[in-house]
């Protein structure tokens, strides 16, 4: 698979909603939406992976009701997308904790997984109860790894930050609703990905907007910390 990794923090669900007078689970139910015009456009606008944050580990500080709320919102996306994934090529992949998430939501989770395993047209990856230092700290803990980056215990490292589905790291990361801040959202594979920051909220957000994201991208330089190309350099002489 070949294409660019692209990661979107979904911001802006319940702000939206509080300016239309509606209640927060509306904006949430309205962010579900957006989800899917983007995983139906981002194919065809060179994305070969997407990972969204959908729940973060400190969105359990969210009141009970809301929580509540959003676990079903998630189990009900998941078993009436399943069949769509299925049929375009999706893979579906949900990294993060699940020992603190119902048992009914990981019965869907494990089911979309292991239906949508062979898809080849775009990777979705949905971070649910996901903290970035949590995961690097468990891989950085674990006894079975090593110092000596050239072992194989850096190997079970990254595959443990990686959630054991080892992907490249991300290109570009998206957050939409106006904040300029990473939200402990995949820190390690973000190490050198470009970011933008969009000013619409969530439920707005569309392919026209992921399209001018990924412009803006590509008019980008990328050195990884190193020198611009020779022709680069004659050029600005």
């Amino acid at each position: 698979m070949s294409g660019l990794h692209v990661a979107i923090i979904m911001d802006g669900n319940g702000r939206w909603a509080a300016a239309r007078g509606l209640p927060r689970s509306v904006g949430h139910r309205e962010g579900a939406a957006a989800l899917r015009r983007i995983v139906e456009a981002a194919p065809g606008q060179g994305v070969s992976i997407l990972t969204v944050y959908a729940f973060s580990a400190d969105n359990w500080r969210r009141p009970s009701e809301e929580v509540a709320w959003l676990m079903r919102l998630f189990r009900s996306f998941l078993r009436a997308e399943r069949a769509a994934c299925v049929a375009n090529g999706l893979r579906v992949t949900v990294i993060g904790r699940r020992d603190r998430i119902g048992r009914g939501l990981r019965r869907e989770i494990e089911v979309t997984e292991q239906l949508t395993a062979r898809g080849e047209r775009l990777h979705l990856r949905v971070a649910l109860d996901y903290s970035a230092r949590d995961a690097i700290l468990r891989a950085a803990c674990d006894p079975a790894s090593t110092t000596d980056l050239d072992q194989p215990g850096f190997e079970r490292i990254l595959a443990q930050v990686h959630h054991g589905s080892p992907v490249p790291p991300v290109d570009l990361l998206v957050r939409s609703g106006g904040e300029q801040r990473l939200s402990d959202f995949l820190l390690w594979e973000c190490a050198y990905a470009e970011l933008h920051f969009s000013p619409v909220m969530w439920p707005d957000f569309g392919p026209a907007d992921l399209r001018a994201a990924l412009e803006e991208f590509r008019r980008r330089d990328r050195r990884y910390g190193g020198l611009p190309a020779p022709a680069e350099q004659a050029g600005a002489a």
